[in-house]
This record gives structure tokens, sequence and C-alpha cells, in this order.
């Protein structure tokens, strides 16, 4: 298998390491980024949905009062 390569010389991993370490470093704070985004967006939904259910209860209840 020639696609296959490994060193006799150990130190050429090091390279690989420090990239693998850099972007697992990056991933994570991206991750933390979009899971804090995500509940951000969640309750400002929740918020939005609260406010909507509440003046539908609220038009409902006029409508009620003037029948």
């Amino acid at each position: 298998m020639p696609f296959l390569y490994f060193p006799e010389d150990k130190s050429e991993y090091i390279p690989a390491a420090f990239s693998f370490l850099f972007f697992m470093i990056l991933m994570y704070f991206a991750l933390r980024w979009i899971r804090n985004n995500s509940k951000k967006q969640e309750l400002e939904t929740k918020e939005l949905e609260e406010r909507i259910l509440r003046e539908r209860r609220e038009a409902q209840e006029k409508q009620h009062s003037q029948h």
C-alpha cells in the first residue's frame, strides 16, 4: 500500500500533532459558540412564543367579553 506512510524518524509526527491539537482547540471553541448561540436563540424563540400565546389569549378574552 504505497499511500500509507510511516516514517522511520518519529519527529516527523510532531507537526501533525501540533496541527491536530490546533484544530481540536478550534473545534472546541466553534462547538461552544454554536451551543451558546443555539441556547440564546432558543430563549428568544421561547419568549416570542409566550408573547404570541399571551396576545392570543388576551384577544380571545376580549372577544368573549364583547359577546
